[in-house]
């Protein structure tokens, strides 16, 4: 059989990218409105090249997520096919300025700029997307003025936490040198479940009462995960340690 002069490509042989017109390309989309991208749009931007789409799919099941993602090291992005290691490191430089945005946003504002928490949802706000990336546990504090305005965040703990590491002291420290009002205490759980251990309660208890002796009062400690509806867990809402 003669061999034919020509051949008919497939559409299911060519890349997802050709096969899509121009405002529907990931490229066209973030520079029209990045926010209304979706995490594949947003890393097939960055990847680029013809087979984009198909290799920002494959990092997100590779990874499991975006999260996973994060934690990965350069070396193990560019083991992924079609990535290679100058896109591994845009890919990781792109995470990390995310995550520094919304450090910064904190950080660096005025003092009339400054959030003012009505509620666990707004204090939550402030570290929920940092903290639910983090693969160690982390104890943060939030001064609060007396208009329940945020005078800084503080960490004071790292690593594993219970009651025999963290000492009330330390909690209280930062308060009493920027002569806080108020605190609310916030900690993650890397394994994602935000449901408080008995540890996370006394905890809590005690912060309460030192609080009362020291006429700093703990407004709420939260806890960060990301199974829950709202990715956290309120103890004060729920009347844990706070009774």
């Amino acid at each position: 059989m003669d061999t034919p002069l020509f051949q008919v490509q497939s559409p299911y042989d060519l890349p997802k990218l050709r096969l899509l017109p121009l405002r529907e390309q990931p490229a066209y989309r973030v520079a029209q409105n990045a926010d209304a991208c979706n995490l594949a749009e947003l890393l097939a931007a960055i990847v680029g090249g013809q087979n984009q789409i198909e290799i920002a799919d494959d990092l997100l099941r590779h990874f499991g997520g975006l999260r996973g993602l994060y934690q990965a090291r350069v070396a193990e992005i560019g083991s992924v096919k079609g990535i290679g290691q100058q896109t591994a490191v845009r890919l990781k430089a792109a995470l990390a300025l995310g995550k520094k945005l919304n450090q910064d946003s904190v950080r660096n504002s005025g003092f009339a700029e400054r959030p003012q928490i009505h509620s666990p949802s707004d204090a939550a706000a402030l570290l929920q997307y940092e903290m639910s990336l983090l693969e160690q546990e982390y104890l943060k504090v939030l001064l609060l003025d007396t208009r329940n305005r945020l005078i800084e965040i503080v960490e004071v703990y790292h690593g594993s936490l219970n009651m025999t590491l963290v000492r009330v002291g330390e909690v209280f420290k930062p308060a009493v040198q920027r002569m806080a009002h108020g605190i609310i205490l916030v900690h993650n759980h890397p394994s994602g479940d935000p449901s408080p251990s008995p540890d996370d309660i006394a905890l809590t208890r005690a912060i309460v009462q030192a609080g009362q002796l020291m006429d700093i009062e703990l407004l709420d400690h939260l806890i960060i995960g990301r199974t829950a509806p709202t990715g956290y867990v309120s103890l004060k809402e729920k009347g844990l340690g706070f009774s």
